[in-house]
């Protein structure tokens, strides 16, 4: 059996959240499937550990799995799904960090749902 702690309850917790968010969001923006909505689960799937806010202020290289998915998205598709509520639960910086560390930078001005990719 396996032991749970506060804290891996509340990873596990966070990752759903974040699903849930992504995915109510994306019924909301159209009642059509978006062309990136299976980037979003994918990106949920992979890459969610290196961007949640709880996980706190460090910024950690995202693996060789998330890397692959990043490297497939249409950035500006996902973007354009990004809510104030998901920008509650994922840091965007660290957001900007993983696509740069697995090659794909994010234009300066670039805005992703209310942030803006800062200068460099």
């Amino acid at each position: 059996m396996a032991v749970f702690t506060p804290s891996l309850r509340f990873s596990v917790f966070a990752i759903l959240m974040v699903a849930g968010i992504m995915i109510f969001s994306n019924h909301q923006v159209s009642a059509k499937k978006t062309p990136c909505q299976d980037s979003v689960r994918s990106l949920v799937s992979k890459c969610s550990t290196y961007v949640l806010k709880s996980s706190g202020p460090e910024l950690i290289k995202p693996s060789t799995e998330c890397c692959g998915v990043v490297k497939t998205v249409d950035v500006p598709c996902v973007c354009n799904l990004v809510t104030k509520e998901i920008e509650e639960v994922i840091d965007m910086a660290k957001v900007v960090y993983v696509a740069g560390y697995c090659g794909t930078k994010l234009a300066p001005g670039t805005k992703c749902g209310s942030y803006r990719v800062p200068d460099a």
